[in-house]
C-alpha cells in the first residue's frame, strides 16, 4: 500500500507538472486549468475531445434560501432554455455552496447561478465562465452587507456586538462572511477575535436565527433580508440594520468551461434573449432579463474583498 501511494502521489505530481510546463499562464485558477489569455477565467479546452456537448443541461441556482423553492421559480426559464437549445434540461437541488462548486468542478454541472462571494471560487476552483446578472434595462442587479439585529436589541454599531453570538452563513459566501472579514474591522469589530463566528448555512437561517434569539446578530444580504421580509416570511419592522456596506453585484450565472464554443454560444443567446414573466419578476425584486457582466471588471471590488478577508483571517 505505501508503494501504490508514492505511485500515485508521483504520477500526480508528474501530470501537476506537465500542466504548468504547458501552460503559459495560470493565475488565481486552479492547476486543473489555465489562463493563457490572462482573463482571469480558464481557457476552452484546447483538445476539441475535451469539450463536452451534453444531451441534458444540468442547471442550478445559488442556495442562499431553499432550494426547492427556486426549482419552481426557474421553471419558465428551464423550460424555455430547453425549447431554445433543443436539450433536455435538469434543475439539480445543491444544499451549500461547496457541493454547488464541486458539482461543476466534477462535471456534473453545466450552468447555474453562483452567489456573489462563491463565483470567486467557482471561477478559481471549478473553471466557471460567468456571463450574466438578474437584472433591468438599466443594468444589473446589486446588494448590500447588511448587520441585522432585534428591533428592540440595545446594540447600536458593529463595534457593539462584542462578545456576542453572531451568525456567519458559510466560508465562500461574500456578505455572509468574506465581507464581514474585510469590512467589521474598520468599523471596530474583528470577527473571530471580538466574537467567535457560527455559521448557519444559509442567509435565511442567520436571519431567522436573530427572529428567535439564537444570535444577536447576523451579516447578511440585504436582496435575501427584502425578498423575506416581501414573502412575510419575516415582518421587517422585528429587526434594525446597525451596518450596511457598499453595492456588490449579486449572483452572476456561470458555465462550464469546457461546454462546447457552438452550445456555449447559443446557450448564452438563450439568456439574453428570455424575458422574466410576472411571478419570475415578483421573485427576484422586479428583475426581469439577463444582463451581461465582464467578470474581470464587475467582480474586482468582490476580487478585492476576498484577498483582504484572506488578509485579515491570517493575522
Amino acid at each position: 500500500m505505501p508503494r501504490l501511494l508514492a505511485a500515485i502521489a508521483l504520477m500526480w505530481t508528474t501530470l501537476g507538472a506537465h500542466a504548468q510546463d504547458t501552460c503559459p499562464h495560470r493565475g488565481d485558477l486552479d492547476a486543473l486549468y489555465c489562463d493563457a489569455n490572462k482573463d482571469l477565467l480558464a481557457d476552452a479546452p484546447k483538445d476539441s475531445a475535451k469539450l463536452k456537448n451534453p444531451s441534458t443541461l444540468v442547471f442550478t441556482y445559488t442556495p442562499v434560501e431553499d432550494p426547492a423553492k427556486y426549482e419552481n421559480i426557474f421553471k419558465p426559464f428551464t423550460d424555455h432554455l430547453a425549447q431554445c437549445t433543443g436539450k433536455k434540461v435538469v434543475f439539480y437541488q445543491v444544499q451549500n455552496n461547496a457541493a454547488q462548486i464541486e458539482a461543476m468542478r466534477s462535471g456534473r454541472l453545466h450552468v447555474g447561478g453562483f452567489s456573489t462571494g462563491p463565483t470567486v471560487f467557482a471561477v478559481n476552483k471549478a473553471g466557471a465562465i460567468p456571463f450574466a446578472v438578474k437584472g433591468d434595462a438599466k443594468g444589473y442587479q446589486g446588494y448590500n452587507l447588511i448587520t441585522v439585529v432585534k428591533a428592540s436589541s440595545a446594540m447600536q454599531k458593529p463595534a457593539d456586538l462584542k462578545g456576542k453570538k453572531v451568525a456567519h452563513t458559510s466560508p465562500s459566501s461574500n456578505s455572509g462572511h468574506l465581507a464581514p472579514l474585510a469590512l467589521m474591522p474598520g468599523q471596530g469589530l474583528a470577527p473571530g477575535k471580538d466574537y467567535d463566528i457560527k455559521f448557519s448555512g444559509k442567509h435565511d437561517q442567520s436571519i431567522l436565527g436573530v427572529g428567535t434569539g439564537d444570535y444577536d446578530a447576523a451579516h447578511v444580504a440585504s436582496d435575501v433580508f427584502d425578498r423575506m421580509a416581501d414573502r412575510g416570511q419575516i415582518k421587517e419592522a422585528d429587526f434594525r440594520i446597525i451596518y450596511r456596506s457598499q453595492r456588490f453585484p449579486t449572483s452572476s450565472f456561470a458555465y462550464a468551461h469546457d461546454l462546447a464554443p457552438d452550445l456555449a454560444s447559443k446557450m448564452l443567446k438563450c439568456f439574453a434573449d428570455y424575458r422574466f414573466p410576472p411571478e419570475m419578476q415578483k421573485n427576484f425584486d422586479g428583475a426581469d432579463r439577463f444582463v451581461s457582466i465582464n467578470y474581470a471588471r464587475d467582480w474586482d471590488v468582490v476580487r478585492t474583498v476576498d484577498k483582504a478577508a484572506e488578509s485579515t483571517a491570517k493575522k
